[in-house]
């Protein structure tokens, strides 16, 4: 029987074929389970779902065989019927997932980037539920060579979205570092949180927020940069915000006047016994442990009694106190510009 083509089948179209099958006692033909195969894919297309079709069907086919002996023969008819349905279903189903996946990496791509047709941008922002109106936040993690189609990735996506899948949240790929976009809103920190706790012992760093169709990108690119410098720096995470990293990009700016201030304040280290970096790393540890002299002893290894001993040190080559409010910030800026200038394994700091 002539199965009326993919879009013709429909309830009448099926009751007819299984009526036939069932006084026949034949198979179904390899043109009738393409036919079938393509109305599947067809409604699929449509939007209907797989268990509304298979429902219909079976409706149609009790009212058929409704006060007949069904044979094995008809049942075997039936269930090739809606394998080949439900085939030509799941077909159409991966390929509009495909299509879909393809589209929101087109879209995350252009949403990260600063040539992007920020009008066109908005258009496409709705059909992923992303109100680029409203300011968000980009978070970027340290490391590379992440993949979107890493297992790991979509495990990390599907965790995020079962916690805070209202939020309108994002999860992106760039140069292999993972990207995670949030709405500024409340909960955007306990997200953020979220993602750094789901890559422990990889350094996060967030941007500042930033609304309108550019705003995704401005962040992102704060806390890229941002989380390079933190890298370079050695900075303690796992959790960084690039607004507490501002003064960075100013010290910068005129290598040549940072590089003085690092010789000036620092250079007599260099005479001290096993050179500038024990120092140096004594300075960093008492600054990260806002002058506790106990939790700078303890993340050194070192005793309170030793740890004084360095800090004295410093004062003697230095002529300034880390004790002191105002000296402590010379040495805290000069000691954030040896990391800068990578100071003092080069002979001497440079400008470029």
């Amino acid at each position: 029987m002539d199965a009326g083509g993919s879009a013709g089948f429909d309830g009448g179209v099926w009751a007819g074929l299984l009526a036939e099958v069932a006084r026949s006692g034949r198979r179904l033909r390899r043109e009738e389970l393409e036919s079938l195969r393509e109305y599947g894919d067809q409604a699929a297309e449509d939007g209907r779902a797989l268990a509304e079709l298979v429902d219909e069907r079976l409706a149609v086919t009790g009212r058929v065989w409704e006060g007949q002996p069904v044979d094995a023969a008809s049942m075997a008819a039936l269930r090739a019927a809606l394998a080949a349905l439900a085939a030509g279903h799941g077909r159409a189903y991966r390929e509009r997932l495909r299509r879909e996946e393809a589209g929101r990496r087109e879209f995350v791509a252009d949403l990260l980037s600063s040539r992007s047709d920020l009008g066109r941008l908005a258009e496409h922002a709705e059909r992923f539920g992303l109100n680029l109106a409203c300011a968000h936040v980009v978070a970027v993690a340290e490391g590379d060579g992440y993949d979107v189609e890493d297992p790991s990735v979509r495990a990390l996506e599907r965790q995020l979205l079962g916690r805070f899948g209202e939020q309108e949240i994002l999860l992106a790929v760039k140069h292999g570092r993972l990207v995670c976009i949030v709405p500024s809103a409340p909960g955007e920190a306990a997200a953020i949180e979220a993602f750094a706790a789901l890559i422990p012992g990889r350094r996060v760093v967030v941007g500042r927020p930033h609304s309108g169709p550019g705003g995704v990108v401005h962040s992102y690119e704060e806390a890229r940069s941002a989380l390079e410098q933190a890298v370079q720096l050695d900075l303690p995470g796992p959790l960084l915000r690039a607004a507490d990293l501002l003064v960075l990009p100013v010290l910068l700016r005129d290598r040549g006047a940072l590089a003085e201030l690092v010789r000036g304040v620092l250079g007599p280290l260099r005479t001290a016994r096993g050179g500038a970096r024990p120092l140096l790393e004594t300075l960093t540890a008492y600054a990260d442990s806002r002058y506790v002299s106990a939790e700078a002893a303890r993340r050194l290894g070192l005793s309170v009694r030793a740890l004084a001993y360095r800090v004295a040190h410093v004062v003697r080559l230095t002529g300034l106190d880390p004790d002191d409010p105002l000296q402590r910030y010379t040495l805290e800026t000069a000691v954030f510009g040896a990391r800068l200038l990578g100071w003092p394994e080069h002979d001497q700091p440079t400008e470029g």
